[in-house]
C-alpha cells in the first residue's frame, strides 16, 4: 500500500500548469495514526501520547490562524468512516473542504515560516493521505 503524506514536485508543477484562475477549494481525506508519532518534531510532542486525532486538532487549531490570514479559510470538516460507494476495506477518518483564493495563495500559505512551524502535529497525525484541488463550477440544476 503506498502512503501519501506530502505533494510530490511533479504535482505541484501539474497543479500550476493546470492555469486555474480564481478560487480553488482542496478536499482533504485524512487517516489517523492510533498514536501521533512526533519522532520528526520532538519538540511539538505533549508530555503524554496522544491519538493521530488529537494532534491533528492541534495541528488545525495552530494552522487556522494562518490559513485565514491568507484569505482561506474551512468550509467544511467532517468524521469520515467506511465508503457507501467504494472499496469496502478503504476508510478516511475526516474529510476537509479548505477553500483558497488562489492556487498562488495556496502555496504562499504552504511556504509561510509561522505555519511551518505547526506542519509537525500535521506529520504525527496523518498515517496516509489524499489532496485534490477542485474549481468551483456554477450549478444550474
Amino acid at each position: 500500500m503506498t502512503i501519501f503524506l506530502q505533494p510530490s514536485q511533479a504535482a505541484a508543477i501539474n497543479l500550476i500548469r493546470r492555469g486555474i484562475a480564481g478560487e480553488v477549494v482542496m478536499l482533504n481525506l485524512l487517516r489517523f495514526r492510533e498514536v501521533a508519532d512526533y519522532s520528526a518534531s520532538p519538540e511539538l510532542a505533549p508530555a503524554s501520547p496522544i491519538s493521530g486525532a488529537a494532534a491533528y486538532d492541534r495541528y488545525i487549531a495552530e494552522a487556522l490562524p494562518h490559513l485565514r490570514d491568507s484569505g482561506g479559510d474551512v468550509l467544511f470538516w467532517g468524521e469520515g468512516g467506511p465508503f457507501l460507494v467504494g472499496p469496502e476495506q478503504e476508510r478516511w477518518d475526516r474529510s476537509l473542504l479548505v477553500r483558497q483564493r488562489s492556487v498562488e495563495t495556496f502555496f504562499a500559505f504552504a511556504a509561510n515560516e509561522k505555519y511551518l512551524a505547526c506542519v509537525g502535529h500535521r506529520t504525527a497525525a496523518v498515517l496516509d493521505s489524499r489532496l485534490l484541488p477542485l474549481i468551483p463550477l456554477a450549478f444550474a440544476p
